[in-house]
């Protein structure tokens, strides 16, 4: 998947684990592992076998983000992938602090959305996470997903409990998402020094 600022490609071990786990360690105090069911791993060998295994997976569907240079600076994936319905979800988003809150890290999010209903026809785009991760509910809100409410003590995991916040994105809305977004990742909505002229609104 290629944009202006970044690509998304096919997570593999050989061309993307080392980068990856360099891009993840500046991220000193590991906070961005909190809301995943995996990691932080104390060694780059303990990061490749999760990462041999991820790559291997069809279900989840892993890919790499890489910036505009080409390096990887983070990972998503769909999964709950169930072409019969048209529902398909996309989750273990982890980006590494050079992603965080740039024009990247929202096209790479377009650009999976846009596969998914644009070139694959899915009818219904989830996007499911912890209900304390506040930035991952904003993130989801701010891309044009509705809140469709908590399933309570979803699940357990790291030790506690996890209520789950649902969001979604359907077909009859996705044209609307799109066109907001296209329009806030537009050249000439940022100016020289990439500062946005306006913020995105995908949302009434």
């Amino acid at each position: 998947m290629e944009g202006r600022t970044c690509r998304l490609e096919p997570l593999d071990a050989d061309e993307h684990a080392e980068a990856l786990h360099e891009a993840f360690a500046l991220d000193a105090d590991g906070r961005g592992w909190t809301y995943l069911p995996y990691g932080p791993f104390a060694s780059a060998a303990d990061y490749s076998v999760w990462f041999g295994e991820a790559a291997a997976s069809e279900d989840p569907l892993f890919f790499a983000i890489l910036d505009a240079d080409g390096a990887p600076v983070g990972v998503a994936s769909y999964l709950r992938i169930m072409p019969a319905i048209g529902t398909v979800e996309v989750g273990h988003i982890h980006l590494a602090p050079p992603l965080r809150r740039t024009r990247a890290g929202t096209e790479a999010m377009y650009l999976m959305a846009r596969r998914a209903f644009d070139e694959l026809g899915y009818r219904r785009y989830e996007w499911k996470c912890d209900d304390l991760n506040a930035p991952s509910r904003r993130a989801a809100e701010r891309l044009g997903f509705t809140y469709e409410g908590t399933h309570r003590q979803a699940t357990i995991y790291k030790g506690r409990n996890r209520d789950t916040a649902w969001y979604s994105i359907l077909d009859s809305e996705w044209p609307r998402v799109r066109v907001a977004l296209e329009a806030w990742l537009d050249p000439t909505n940022f100016d020289a020094e990439g500062v946005q002229r306006a913020p995105l609104r995908a949302r009434p």
